[in-house]
């Protein structure tokens, strides 16, 4: 059984789902796993493959949500897409990091995309 949290991050999930197939993108993954971690969505925009981290805040306490995508993150974001490029062998694949941020501002979801929210960091 979920938790107040989960339910919380999983309808984010599903409204970020809901917003990239508007702005185009295709959905190829949710919850993608591996060894090093989880990746929320993974899609294509075009011919660039897109590996998606949804951040949900449910007030502006602790500020935007996209700032919640923090170095740490990136890094773990970056090592479980490597493997999931390695593992569907598409190394050569042209590829980048987007964010959807959901804040929500008077009982409703404000919804951003941030297209090239980061590099790839491995270091």
């Amino acid at each position: 059984m979920l938790n107040k949290q989960q339910i919380f991050g999983k309808e984010s999930e599903k409204l970020a789902a809901i917003h990239l197939k508007k702005q185009g993108y295709k959905i190829v993954e949710k919850n993608y796993k591996n060894e090093l971690g989880e990746i929320d969505i993974i899609a294509k925009d075009k011919n660039t493959l897109v590996f998606v981290e949804v951040k949900a805040r449910k007030s502006s306490r602790y500020g935007n949500a996209k700032w919640g995508v923090t170095p740490s993150k990136q890094k773990k974001i970056s090592m479980v897409a490597l493997l999931y490029l390695k593992s569907q062998k598409q190394d050569n694949i042209k590829a980048r990091f987007d964010v959807v941020s959901i804040n929500t501002k008077y009982g409703k979801p404000e919804v951003e995309i941030v297209k090239n929210a980061f590099e790839l960091a491995y270091k």
